[in-house]
């Protein structure tokens, strides 16, 4: 078995590299169907409803600030190791 020769991975690699930079948006194939209606839909989503992201898989941050320090509460779950 050869090992790839220099010069094709050379130029190879810069192709790999651009094909990892996309900026544009995403849009279904043309001549491609979207994927199908999910049991249970009333319409087939389009391809921005497809892209938006569930609430519980990107949750909002909470950034309140403590003012003071506050005694935490009893947790019963908090337990000495065995």
């Amino acid at each position: 078995m050869r090992p790839l020769p220099a010069l094709a991975l050379s130029l190879a690699l810069p192709f790999g590299l651009g094909a990892c930079g996309q900026k544009a948006d995403l849009a279904p194939v043309a001549g491609q169907p979207l994927p199908p209606t999910p049991y249970g839909a009333q319409a087939q989503p389009d391809a921005e409803d497809l892209l938006k992201l569930d609430p519980l898989a990107a949750p909002e941050r909470s950034v309140e600030l403590r003012k003071r320090s506050e005694e935490r509460t009893d947790d019963p779950f908090d337990l000495p190791p065995e």
